[in-house]
């Protein structure tokens, strides 16, 4: 074996290894042949979110979901992500998997598992706000952050960037996901959905959102992942709008969006498009689409 194969073959397995804490949600895909999903192979949440750039969406994500004060106060009373981290990390990565490339009784089960783990999720923020996770405008929050941050994501770090109308459609597509959570509002394009999260009431500085950046900041990882880690968080910091940025406490770094390119297309040799997206297509009988490298698992 070359060095260049064991050095590929080892970040395979260190950034993969990152999502194992979780069952597979699409184990069981193949015996729902011919279901496309909430989706299918014709859809550009397939193409958003089987690219690599997905990893920094995630990141993203996570940091903005800490403005909101309520939202932040559920995690931060409710949430083990200290204890387990690598393990919430699976959870989460295993329903976006589900959700997006899932056959419909995936989608289902990946939804009811939420939909239990929220339940319980009630109290009091600090300035005496009551928050549930299963409330709308709650619910709406984490959903809608996690769609404006992996477009955003894959418009700066993504394989092919995407024309308005297609940007548009992907916010469309995922309102299909919402809605299975009961979450509302659900903006239909970019652009609303870009607004909305920037200019939301209910950003605001909070001891749930300290704890939460603090943590995603120096997560509790090998210092492989951590090297890695620190680019795609600086590549994600980099894309949040400056007033969030202010809010959360955090800042720019020069050069952050060329490196976060740089690290993106050397995963994206390394681990090429996600091989759940190739099951998919598998489960439809759908081609592989051209210009785009699968990876085994």
């Amino acid at each position: 074996m070359s060095v260049a194969s064991m050095v590929k073959e080892r970040m395979v397995r260190t950034t993969t290894g990152l999502f194992a804490h979780a069952p597979n949600p699409l184990e069981n895909t193949l015996d729902y042949m011919g279901d496309p999903g909430l989706f299918g192979p014709s859809s550009v949440t397939w193409r958003v979110i089987g690219d690599v750039a997905t990893f920094i969406g995630g990141i993203r994500a996570l940091l903005v979901q800490a403005a909101h004060q309520e939202v932040a106060a559920g995690v931060a009373d409710h949430s083990r992500f200290r204890d387990d981290p690598l393990g919430r990390l699976s959870r989460t990565s295993a329903y976006v998997t589900a959700t997006a490339f899932g056959a419909k009784p995936e989608v289902d089960r990946a939804v009811r598992i939420v939909r239990r783990a929220h339940r319980p999720v009630r109290g009091e923020s600090h300035r005496l706000q009551s928050y549930a996770a299963d409330d709308p405008g709650h619910a709406a929050w984490v959903h809608n952050v996690l769609t404006d941050s992996f477009l955003v994501s894959h418009q700066r770090f993504g394989k092919d960037k995407l024309d308005q109308r297609n940007a548009d459609r992907f916010v469309a597509e995922q309102t299909a996901v919402g809605r299975l959570l009961d979450a509302h509002p659900l903006p239909r394009t970019a652009d609303v959905l870009s607004d909305w999260v920037t200019n939301h009431p209910d950003i605001g500085v909070s001891p749930g959102m300290v704890n939460a950046i603090d943590f995603l900041r120096r997560p509790p990882l090998s210092l492989p992942v951590r090297v890695a880690y620190r680019v795609l968080y600086w590549a994600a910091v980099a894309t949040i709008p400056v007033s969030i940025r202010t809010v959360i406490g955090v800042k720019r770094k020069p050069g952050a969006i060329l490196l976060g390119k740089v690290t993106v297309f050397m995963l994206r040799w390394v681990l090429g498009s996600s091989p759940s997206w190739a099951l998919a297509l598998r489960r439809v009988d759908a081609e592989l689409p051209e210009g785009h490298r699968f990876r085994e698992d």
